[in-house]
């Protein structure tokens, strides 16, 4: 007997052994909750077709023709990756509405005997659970900032804080992006913006929301995708930490860690002519020729001074965030680095104890 659920919340996928999304790629490609796999009843080619029999032809015609290849598909898939799985296999299928595509496979596993259900309303149903939770509440986590100007390392000792067992949200991770003028990845595109927020609210939804959440300092925009704006107000309302390094050593950081646009002088002339038009032409041929000399590090340098500290400063001008502490680093390397995310990680430990303590006038 096919179930049918109401939830797409984490607790109520986590009872199956798979979550079956029998979309075509590409709509998975742009969207799907995370974790579930792929296994279309019609590929994208298909879909369209059976779409314009439907409109151009008649219902009748596009759902026989649809229904030939649907049973195609499923078969590859009863003999492919279902083949091996045992008969207390359960599985949550949905599709875009929670309608034919994902009742034709349901129907098929059930008769196998397998344990399935549908959830109601399908994809449909988990987007507007992820547009509740990033766009419509009050986001519950207690955010804790590392900020500081461009090449500060804080990715690496964000990184370094979380294996000291701080809880960290690494939103660049996320988003597939260093989140500078220089930060795209260019053998590993962006997700999509609502991929990005499925994954955004998975990870924030596997996190202890009574304990501080160590979150980098981002804009509204990390390259192409933005922050929903309730984690944007809460991250500019935190308690942040600065890591204060001197201009020349966060421009050779830079040029150490961004060796691969400065390896691509093609790519590195295409970031530079996205700057903002405020930067004058001189400046900009200065750059493109120091670029084109191999001056990554000096390029890097008169780009921190120039564009990035302040667009720090007028970002940091523009939230509530206090600051409570800063934490020098004169030299990037690898011991001064685990000793700056121990001296974050001890920050972010004394605040969640100081805010677990009751208050002796209680």
């Amino acid at each position: 007997m096919i179930e049918w659920i109401e939830s797409a919340a984490p607790e109520a996928a986590s009872a199956y052994d798979d979550i079956i999304d029998v979309r075509s790629p590409l709509e998975f490609e742009i969207d799907h909750m995370p974790g579930a796999i792929n296994l279309p009843v019609l590929d994208d080619t298909q879909r369209s077709h059976v779409g314009a029999l439907y409109v151009q032809t008649s219902k009748f015609v596009a759902r026989r023709v649809g229904a030939a290849l649907v049973s195609r598909n499923i078969a590859t898939h009863l003999e492919g990756h279902l083949a091996d799985k045992p008969g207390s296999y359960r599985a949550l299928i949905y599709c875009w509405r929670g309608g034919q595509r994902s009742g034709a496979m349901a129907t098929v596993l059930d008769q196998v005997g397998w344990r399935v259900s549908i959830l109601r309303g399908g994809y449909r149903t988990y987007r507007r659970r992820v547009t509740a939770a990033l766009y419509d509440q009050r986001a519950p986590y207690r955010f804790f900032v590392i900020t500081g100007g461009t090449g500060s390392a804080k990715t690496e000792i964000l990184a370094r804080a979380a294996a000291l067992g701080v809880q960290v949200l690494d939103l660049e991770a996320l988003a597939r992006h260093r989140g500078s003028l220089f930060g795209a990845h260019p053998h590993h595109p962006q997700p999509s913006q609502k991929m990005f927020e499925s994954l955004l609210l998975s990870q924030l939804e596997a996190m202890d929301v009574t304990r501080p959440i160590l979150v980098e300092a981002e804009s509204t925009r990390i390259g192409e995708l933005f922050l929903p704006p309730c984690i944007t107000k809460a991250m500019n309302a935190a308690p942040a930490v600065e890591i204060c390094v001197p201009p020349a050593e966060r421009a050779r950081y830079v040029a150490s860690t961004y060796r691969d646009v400065a390896l691509d002088v093609s790519r590195l002339k295409a970031a530079l002519d996205a700057l903002p038009r405020h930067h004058s032409l001189e400046d900009r041929r200065r750059w493109r020729a120091l670029a084109e000399a191999g001056e990554f590090e000096r390029v890097a340098f008169e780009l921190i001074e120039a564009h990035y500290d302040p667009a720090y400063e007028r970002s940091a001008s523009r939230t509530d965030r206090v600051v409570i502490a800063r934490v020098p680093v004169e030299v990037l390397a690898s011991a001064t680095l685990e000793k700056a995310a121990l001296a974050v990680a001890e920050l972010v430990w004394a605040r969640d104890a100081s805010q677990r303590t009751p208050n002796a006038a209680d």
